[in-house]
């Protein structure tokens, strides 16, 4: 590989706010956010919405999303659909 060419690559905590799990990995990502590790190192923490941990599709749970409310924006805007 050439030298000087490709992002530093190191070690970086993941944190998923939804369900409180952090996993420290290692990524070219990084932050100006730090957070004290288990072994008592600092690393850059990047915050993430949603991972395996919290992700529905490995948890088996579905999230209440508004649909009423996007179903009748909907019907506002192009109409109920019915013909008659």
């Amino acid at each position: 590989m050439r030298n000087g060419i490709h992002p530093a690559y190191g070690p970086v905590v993941f944190r998923d706010r939804a369900a409180g799990h952090a996993f420290l990995t290692r990524c070219t990502m990084t932050s100006e956010k730090t957070v004290v590790w288990e072994d008592g190192r600092t690393y850059p923490v990047v915050d993430v919405e949603i991972s395996d941990v919290s992700h529905p599709f490995h948890t088996g749970t579905a999230r209440v999303l508004d649909t009423a409310g996007r179903v009748e924006r909907f019907e506002r805007r192009y109409g109920s659909g019915e013909k008659g």
